[in-house]
């Protein structure tokens, strides 16, 4: 393949909402620029970008995938994107190393949730961005429908720069507004091909409509333009097009194409619009990069006469071939073999065998230049949001901004003594993605996984039987339950045991009472006239908060609470630390259910953004789960609600949210306090316990 300068490439990230045809579109521009030799297909599994088993048999994407399409003298890096929100990871990674995204919508669907999202995502970068209204070819395709709902629901500066002609069966043209063209598809075209004609006199009027739309907001970009506009002058095809680029470099409009991927219509036209409008890295402002180890910040340009810097995406695992790290070139040229620094890391690492790739193709190239995006395999210690620089100039690009784990659930391996291939299958998978979060809670004696929904960790658990051979299964993660006392009590302790020779003997006296909320344990010699030796004292606070752990109601620790030591006695030869640490046990055990233990479960601060039209039942389901409603504000095109929920109410609360606010709406929570059970739920959670403890024992 030949090497591209950054003046000749374009980078695009291809998002949406899964099923709208990001992938299909991404196979055919490949297929019909004359990069890819196989027009695939999803249903088939033979797609340039879904190649993974998962991805196959689930007919939808999971992971980022890479391809390109070599179009006139124009190297098109294509990023494909999963669409449903639990790998939305994925999609953040993509926008953030492209320069512009390719908004895909299916003619049936308009504007769904993962639109919405993946629109979010760019606007925050603030990229140029145009829209693509895929699957024109289905029943029901509806163009000016999903026109219309682009300007509803993301943004009014949306601007068809060309119609289709038919809809649905019908479809078998599209008219290029700029050129006040028709580009007529021939029947059974395998690439796209068309004769281009004059406009149909049936179709002459919407045109007139839609242009009329395009020239207003082409001429708004340019002072000049909208004197001569308003003047009545014509504004030709060759000012429209650079007004179009200049307006969506700077978000003041968005073109709007169409077409289906699987005839090929209308694919040819936008590779044309993606080499005439989406900017070329040099085009674009620079970026932001750190001095490694000081404060000096670094403007970053696509140019390559700048120092190497580049960050690394994305991390896959791959058989036979250890990771897989895809990176971004953002300023600077590499060449194949190199050697580059990881300056957080303090690594210097070799580039073999550097590459491009084409789905799970990849081919080796000689150089990479600024702007461009390449593939290398077995860096010693480089990772995802990693950069790479030189070790002359060690430079770090902020991170991308990965979104948070929504559910927590509990993994445990079907066999036993495969625990440790647990923990690094997991630890791989974290590496390929970010938004996955695994960790081995001591306490609950589980390992604890996050994801971004019941569908992800799924995902994650076939991944594990499939790359690292460990059959696993989810399952309800155990909740940090606490107690504590509500009334002091006093009490003895005493361990006397003789069983010939020298005997143990240990007797305290305790005062227990609890503490403020937060306060923790604290205990308190109050031995007078040398009733306990000191050193036995300490023993005896040893005990208590041994027994402590082992809690009152239902086995879990206690907190929040004093103790005084306040009497007892000792025996010359029978007194030992350890006499007293078990009296100290004792004392506990006697004194605890004088002081009305209760139990506390962790209580969670939430938030939850939802659409007005959910707002009832996302706050009625809030209420079931024993939660306080707090307060609710208008946040952006949402309604947040402030919540404080049990934490045990929370189990799988996304897949619920989604299913309430049809996958609109999202939430945060964290931690706030522990406060005291309802006694109904208590006596259930002790019987629990009790059940789990007895099974255990068998």
């Amino acid at each position: 393949m030949r090497v591209y300068a950054g003046d000749a490439i374009r980078n695009v990230a291809v998002v949406g909402h899964g099923s709208s045809g990001k992938t299909s579109l991404v196979d055919a521009l490949a297929f019909v620029s004359g990069s890819s030799k196989r027009h695939g297909s999803v249903p088939d599994g033979t797609t340039l970008t879904d190649s993974t088993p998962d991805e196959i048999s689930r007919q939808y994407s999971i992971s980022l995938g890479l391809a390109h399409a070599e179009w006139e003298g124009t190297k098109i890096n294509l990023i494909d994107t999963p669409g449903y929100l639990d790998f939305l990871g994925d999609a953040a990674a993509g926008i953030y190393a492209a320069d512009a995204a390719l908004i895909v919508l299916s003619a049936t669907a308009g504007v769904e949730v993962g639109t919405e999202k993946v629109w979010d995502l760019a606007e925050a970068r603030n990229m140029p961005r145009m829209f693509f209204v895929s699957l024109m070819d289905k029943e029901n395709a509806n163009f000016e429908k999903v026109f219309q709902d682009i300007r509803d629901h993301l943004t009014p500066k949306v601007v068809p720069i060309e119609i289709p002609i038919g809809e649905g069966e019908d479809f078998h043209g599209i008219i290029n507004l700029f050129s006040k063209k028709c580009h007529m598809y021939k029947k059974g075209t395998k690439t796209g091909e068309y004769d281009e004609v004059d406009i149909p006199d049936q179709y002459q009027a919407v045109v007139d409509r839609y242009s009329e739309v395009l020239t207003e907001n082409v001429a708004e970009i340019d002072d000049e333009l909208i004197e001569r506009y308003l003047e009545g002058e014509e504004i030709s095809s060759e000012e429209a097009l650079a007004a179009t680029k200049k307006g969506m470099v700077e978000g003041k409009l968005f073109p709007l194409l169409c077409g289906s991927a699987t005839l090929t219509y209308g694919t040819r036209a936008l590779l044309n619009k993606i080499t005439q409008l989406v900017p070329a890295p040099p085009e674009l402002p620079g970026r932001t990069a750190e001095t490694w180890g000081s404060v000096n910040e670094v403007e970053i340009t696509a140019s390559d006469d700048g120092p190497f810097l580049a960050q690394v995406f994305k991390t896959m695992s791959e058989p036979h071939v250890g990771d897989v790290s895809l990176f971004r070139v953002w300023s600077g040229s590499i060449a194949n073999g190199a050697e580059v620094y990881n300056a957080p890391r303090e690594t210097v690492e070799k580039l073999n065998h550097l590459s491009v790739a084409q789905g799970k193709d990849r081919e080796e190239i000689g150089e990479l230049h600024a702007g461009d995006i390449g593939v290398v395999a077995k860096l010693k210690d480089t990772h995802t949001n990693d950069s790479l620089s030189s070790s002359s100039v060690p430079l770090v690009l902020p991170k991308i901004p990965f979104p948070e784990p929504l559910i927590v659930m509990a993994i445990q391996v079907k066999k036993r003594g495969e625990e440790d291939k647990l923990s690094v299958g997991l630890h791989k998978l974290h590496e390929e993605d970010p938004t996955f979060h695994h960790e081995f809670d001591s306490e609950l004696r589980q390992t604890l996984v996050r994801g971004r929904g019941e569908r992800h960790l799924q995902v994650i658990v076939d991944r594990l039987e499939r790359k690292f051979g460990v059959k696993a299964e989810l399952c309800r993660p155990g909740i940090r339950y606490r107690e504590t006392f509500k009334a002091k009590g006093e009490g003895q302790g005493k361990h006397k045991k003789q069983s010939g020779g020298r005997g143990q003997y240990g007797d305290c006296w305790v005062r227990i009472q609890p503490g403020p909320s937060g306060s923790g344990y604290d205990f308190e010699d109050k031995i007078v006239g040398g009733a306990i030796p000191g050193k036995y004292v300490t023993a005896v606070d040893r005990g208590v908060q041994e027994a402590a752990e082992r809690g009152v109601v239902a086995g879990f620790p206690v907190v929040d609470f004093r103790v005084e030591c306040y009497d007892g006695s000792h025996h010359s030869v029978d007194s030992s630390e350890q006499a007293y640490k078990l009296a100290g046990i004792l004392a506990f055990r006697n004194v605890a259910p004088k002081c009305k233990p209760v139990l506390l479960e962790p209580i969670m601060d939430v938030e939850v953004w939802t659409p007005d039209d959910s707002l009832g039942d996302v706050m009625g389901d809030l209420s079931s789960r024993r939660g306080q409603i707090l307060g609710s504000e208008p946040d952006g095109r949402l309604t947040k609600i402030h919540a404080h929920v049990p934490e045990a109410e929370l189990y799988k609360y996304a897949t619920q949210l989604h299913s309430m606010t049809h996958g609109r709406g999202t939430f945060h929570w964290q931690f706030y306090k522990y406060q005291g059970v309802p006694s109904d739920v208590a006596k259930a959670i002790a019987a629990e316990q009790a059940k789990g403890k007895e099974e255990a024992e068998k």
